[in-house]
């Protein structure tokens, strides 16, 4: 028997059911009483950003329960009253506590002090930050080269953190800065900088009230991103049609129930993808390319009343040459590959044909097969054949998962940061930061596994889990000299670890951070450029606990010593000067610490907003023969 049960697919999401089950979550960590005033804070200008996801915010209201099931999920688990402490470790081994579920160990509760597991040993144990900081600090310097050494970083880190942290390993003399965007979204920041110049989407959550046609390809907002739902179902509203192309139909875009509404609760739905497109697995490039020779052949049909011909002459090139090439390719090809019919890919080409602003999404359903960079620039080449570029209701939106994994790489976490940024850093702190590449996650992996690497440090993240070879990657974290994982919560990351391990528990961002000048707030960035701050108020689950940047400023402080040019305790006494710090070095955070503070916070600069391309000469149609 394998416990398996078969059941009917769902054809609706949230609705009651994910009432009871966001009470249930409260009921089970924090309480509903205490849990519920917590929420009030969630997703509010005065108060904290949510860890579940990238999702924005409405730029100028907030509904007064500006969150889904997901958030209640994650702020229920980091408020819980259940606590990790050095009594739980001396009652399980470590090897006992991999054979519990990933379920399991995160519903242990919150870790509290700081943990080692020492070579050979079988339990963690206590140890004072003091002693943690020099252990790795230590293990550092005995490197033969800071390059043996890696970085990892999650989304969740907020960007004072990260740039932080950035500063540190660049400090250090490495450019090692893997994160969890090389392995969600690392094609579409390739395929968009390409092709339109800016590695970021280029719309806002207004535009989504504007469009008139969406396309979302490889998603499930259902399950991932619910509150998007919301923002589709507004759209449907004001008459957009949306198009979804997915291998399976998703229960949130067939019947969506708002679950702040009556009619929702009383089981209300609204049906938001007018039709699927059930591509193959992998097949979504050779659909782009139906869509575009469909809009190519009605322009044939209608000479001059499909393209949007100013848009193409005055800001493309290639065009000619691409569409030769589209011309070329046979209808049974496409079809046979992408394994939808010619007659259900025209009329999603109606669709945009007909749409004077159309936007496009996509998540890890594109993002993660082998061709991901060549289909994304498939759904520009769509996009350009239109004018659906600088546009209001229009543009390009891919749905990060993280809830800061976009700011994190706009202030620094990155192996191969421009050129520019780099001569900023190094200027503006007095020091001459490491020029060569450093690893991606997939490069970090392999270097540990052949020992080019030998200390591994995550600030946040489960990279064991999010790897893209589980076992491979097991093996290659279980070859470390270190193994570093700064946490709220236990994972498997925790259990597979090198010959000596650490575990350093951070604040949540529900929690106060109060430092020398008093209680601070932090920054993150959302799928749409939006920075906006993030203050915590809670009191903190631990006397223990420090900050992400606390944590980072004492192991700077513990690894470089006087080889510093930073004044670390300085930067993290106040936070103000850390933004201060990224307002002179990364060009769009003009008077930061000023504009964060509006309600809403502020949008970096995206030139292809304005339709300006001159940094690049003009929008290339992809030529790519994959």
């Amino acid at each position: 028997m394998t416990g398996l049960k078969r059941s009917k697919a769902k054809r609706v999401a949230a609705g009651a059911p994910a009432v009871a089950a966001s009470l249930k979550h409260l009921a089970e960590h924090p309480g509903i009483v205490r849990g519920s005033r917590i929420l009030a804070r969630l997703n509010q200008f005065d108060g904290f950003d949510c860890p579940s996801c990238a999702w924005p915010d409405p730029d100028d209201r907030r509904a007064a329960a500006e969150f889904c099931e997901n958030g209640v999920k994650a702020v229920a688990s980091e408020t819980t009253a259940k606590q990790i402490t050095s009594e739980f470790f001396e009652k399980f081994t470590v090897s006992e506590l991999s054979r519990k579920s990933d379920y399991w160990l995160e519903q242990q509760g919150r870790l509290v002090e700081p943990m080692v597991l020492r070579e050979g040993a079988e339990n963690y144990e206590g140890i004072s930050w003091r002693e943690a900081f020099a252990l790795l600090g230590k293990e550092l310097n005995q490197l033969n080269s800071p390059d043996e050494a890696v970085f990892y970083t999650s989304g969740r880190a907020n960007n004072e953190a990260a740039f932080l942290y950035q500063l540190f390993v660049r400090q250090f003399g490495t450019n090692n800065l893997p994160d969890s965007s090389n392995m969600c979204h690392e094609s579409s920041e390739a395929a968009l900088k390409a092709t339109i110049g800016v590695g970021k989407g280029t719309v806002s959550l207004t535009d989504f009230d504007h469009a008139e046609a969406i396309f979302l390809f490889g998603q499930n907002p259902g399950t991932n991103h619910p509150r998007m739902l919301s923002a589709l179902r507004s759209s449907v509203r004001n008459g957009a049609t949306i198009v979804a192309i997915n291998p399976l139909k998703e229960a949130g875009l067939l019947g969506f129930a708002h679950p702040q509404e009556i009619g929702g609760l009383l089981g209300r739905t609204t049906s938001l993808a007018s039709f699927y497109l059930q591509v193959r697995v992998n097949g979504d490039h050779a659909l782009l390319k139906g869509l575009c020779k469909a809009v190519l052949e009605a322009e044939d049909e209608s000479p001059s009343k499909v393209l949007d011909h100013a848009f193409i002459e005055r800001f493309t090139t290639g065009f000619v040459s691409f569409r030769e090439k589209i011309q070329k390719l046979k209808w049974e090809s496409l079809t046979a590959v992408s394994g939808v019919p010619k007659a259900l890919i025209e009329k999603a080409a109606e669709v945009a044909i007909r749409s004077r602003a159309t936007i496009s999404c996509w998540a890890m359903g594109l993002t993660q097969h082998k061709n991901a960079v060549p289909t994304i620039q498939e759904i520009v080449n769509f996009h350009l054949l239109l004018g659906n570029l600088g546009r209001h209701g229009a543009g390009l939106c891919p749905v990060q998962g993280h809830s800061n994994v976009q700011g994190a790489r706009t202030v620094g976490i990155c192996g191969r940061m421009s050129r520019d940024f780099l001569d900023g850093l190094g200027g503006h702190f007095g020091f001459d930061p490491p020029a060569h590449d450093g690893f991606d996650t997939v490069s970090a992996i392999q270097a540990l596994y052949e020992g080019r690497a030998k200390v591994f440090v995550a600030l946040g993240g489960n990279l064991l889990s999010a790897g893209p070879d589980t076992c491979f990657t097991a093996e290659a974290l279980t070859r470390c000299r270190l193994t570093v994982q700064v946490s709220t919560k236990l994972n498997r990351s925790h259990l597979i670890t090198g010959r000596t391990a650490l575990i350093l528990p951070c604040l949540g961002r529900t929690e106060a951070d109060l430092q020398r000048s008093g209680l601070q707030f932090v920054t993150t960035e959302n799928s749409m450029s939006v920075v906006q701050m993030s203050r915590g108020t809670l009191e903190p689950a631990s006397d223990k606990l420090l900050s992400e940047c606390a944590i980072v400023s004492q192991l700077a402080r513990a690894t470089l010593g006087d080889r510093s040019t930073v004044d670390w305790e300085w930067l993290l006494a106040d936070y103000d000067r850390i933004r201060d710090a990224i307002e002179k070095v990364i060009p769009g955070f003009e008077r930061y610490n000023e504009r964060v503070r509006r309600p809403g916070g502020f949008r970096l600069p995206n030139p292809v907003r304005e339709r300006d391309f001159s940094g690049i000469g003009g929008l290339p149609f992809s030529l790519s023969t994959h």
